[in-house]
C-alpha cells in the first residue's frame, strides 16, 4: 500500500510540471505596423498564428526629442488616427494574445542620454502606451502588455535603467519587457539590459548576420543559440524572416528545414519560447506551417 502511495504520489508530481509546463507553452511572435498592406492588427490576431505581437515602432524617444510613433501609413499619429487601433488591440488582448509595444528599430532618431533621461522615457511609456493615464495616448486607451527593446542605432548607454525604470511601474500592473537582440554575442546595444535579468522575452535575430545565422546548415546558428539560453531571461526565442525577401543579408529557413534540423534541438532548452517572425507583411503562409512544430 506505501508503495501504492508513493508511485500514486510520483505521478501526481509528474502531471503538476506537466501543467506547468504547458502553462509556458512555446509561441509565434510577430512584428506588425511596418507595412499599410499587410492587413490590420485584428485580422493579424484573428489568424490563431501568434501568441505575441510587436506594434512597431515608437521609432524616436530620448535625449530631449519629441517621441513619434511611426506604423508606416496604418495610420497618423499627429493627426490621432492611431487611437482607432485600440479596438483592435484590446481584441487581440481577448484572444489571449499580448500586445507589446516595440520601440527603436533600425531607423530612427533614439538614444538615452542620462540615467534620468531612461526615467523619464519609461515614465512617458508608462502613461502613453501602458498603465498610467495621459491625454495624447496614441493608441487610445487600450494598456499594451509590456515593451519591446529593439535597440540597433545610436549609443549603447542607458538601456538597463530604462528596463528597471519601466519594471518599477509592475507593482501596480505587470509590464512585460522583451529584448530583440542581434545573434552576435553579446548584443552591442542591449547586452546590459538583458544582463538586468528582467526580461521575460528575449527573441534573438537569427538573420542579417552571417556568423550565426542559417546559411545552408545550421551549425553556427545551433551554435549561437545554445550561448544565448544562458542569458538572464524567462525564455528565449528563434527570430527568423518570415521569407528570403524579408532579410536581404541571409537567415531565411525553409520549412522543412526548421522542422527537422533546427526545432528538434532547440525545443530541449528549459528556456525555449518559441519562434519571433519578421515581419507580418512577409509572412504568407510560413507562420502558419510552422506553429504546429514550434509549440512544445
Amino acid at each position: 500500500m506505501a508503495a501504492y502511495r508513493q508511485s500514486s504520489f510520483l505521478l501526481l508530481s509528474l502531471l503538476i510540471i506537466s501543467l506547468c509546463k504547458s502553462s509556458q507553452a512555446a509561441g509565434i511572435a510577430i512584428y506588425w505596423g511596418q507595412n499599410k498592406n499587410e492587413g490590420s492588427l485584428a485580422d493579424t490576431c484573428a489568424t490563431g498564428n501568434y501568441q505575441y505581437v510587436n506594434i512597431a515602432f515608437l521609432s524616436t524617444f530620448g535625449n530631449g526629442r519629441t517621441a513619434v510613433l511611426n506604423l508606416a501609413g496604418h495610420c497618423n499619429p499627429s493627426a490621432n488616427t492611431c487611437t482607432r487601433l485600440s479596438s483592435e488591440i484590446k481584441a487581440c488582448q481577448r484572444r489571449g494574445i499580448k500586445v507589446l509595444l516595440s520601440i527603436g528599430g533600425g531607423a530612427g532618431s533614439y538614444s538615452l542620454s542620462s540615467a534620468n533621461d531612461a526615467k523619464q522615457v519609461a515614465n512617458y511609456l508608462w502613461n502613453n502606451y501602458l498603465g498610467g493615464k495621459s491625454n495624447s495616448r496614441p493608441l487610445g486607451d487600450a494598456v499594451l502588455d509590456g515593451i519591446d527593446f529593439d535597440i540597433e542605432l545610436g549609443s549603447t548607454q542607458h538601456y538597463a535603467e530604462l528596463a528597471r525604470s519601466l519594471n518599477g511601474f509592475s507593482q501596480q500592473r505587470k509590464v512585460h519587457l522583451a529584448a530583440a537582440p542581434q545573434c552576435p554575442y553579446p548584443d552591442a546595444h542591449l547586452d546590459a539590459a538583458i544582463k538586468t535579468g528582467l526580461f521575460d522575452y528575449v527573441w534573438v535575430q537569427f538573420y542579417n548576420n552571417r556568423d550565426c545565422q542559417y546559411s545552408g546548415n545550421a551549425n553556427n546558428l545551433l551554435k549561437s543559440w545554445k550561448t544565448w539560453t544562458t542569458v538572464q531571461a524567462k525564455q528565449v526565442f528563434l527570430g527568423l524572416p518570415a521569407a528570403t525577401a524579408a532579410a536581404p543579408s541571409g537567415g531565411f529557413i525553409p520549412v522543412k528545414v526548421l522542422k527537422s534540423q533546427v526545432l528538434p534541438s532547440i525545443k530541449t532548452s528549459p528556456k525555449y519560447g518559441g519562434v519571433m517572425i519578421w515581419n507580418k507583411y512577409f509572412d504568407n503562409g510560413y507562420s502558419a506551417s510552422i506553429k504546429s512544430a514550434v509549440h512544445v
